[in-house]
């Protein structure tokens, strides 16, 4: 293995580490962002939502493991803290707050999965980067949906969109 393969497998580890334990976080507030909308149809889709995300984590929960690496614990309770907490926060916080923030922490895991698919391929493991891209464009579904929720709402004239992703 070449010191840039050591190294991008080292970064990927690090990131899919991160990954994992934030899809955890992002399960446990979809939980609770579900809970908190009246909406039936809304309460569907952030349901749907959840379960991508807990697909994800299985996902990066397998390459984890193919790369010989556990997840961490430090992140783990870190994400069950964050996760609790927004699930809690969704009740408090009225519509647009929740809907909001999923959005942009979608658009962050975009370039997640988009920056671990170069890492796979810079370490090697040109295996992993079609798992990555496909959970990238999952993201960028879920970015888009969170997106025009956000967009309807009258506060976005006060609070500015996030920069809208990339085409697919």
């Amino acid at each position: 293995m070449s010191p840039r393969e050591f190294e991008s497998r080292r970064l990927l580890i690090a990131l899919l580490r991160a990954a994992y334990s934030g899809e955890r976080a992002a399960s446990l507030a979809y939980r609770g962002h579900a809970r908190a909308v009246s909406d039936a149809d809304e309460r569907a889709r952030i349901r749907s939502i959840d379960e991508e995300e807990l697909h994800h984590r299985r996902q990066v929960g397998a390459l984890l493991s193919e790369l010989g690496a556990r997840p961490s614990r430090l992140l783990e309770l870190r994400a069950a803290l964050i996760g609790n907490s927004l699930a809690a926060l969704c009740r408090v916080s009225g519509w647009f707050v929740p809907m909001y923030g999923a959005g942009r922490l979608e658009r962050g895991n975009i370039v997640e999965y988009e920056n671990a698919a170069r890492l796979a391929r810079d370490a090697a493991l040109p295996e992993f980067v079609e798992s990555l891209l496909a959970m990238a464009e999952v993201e960028w579904e879920h970015e888009r949906y969170f997106r025009a929720k956000s967009a309807s709402h009258a506060l976005v004239l006060i609070v500015r969109l996030w920069p809208e992703p990339p085409p697919k």
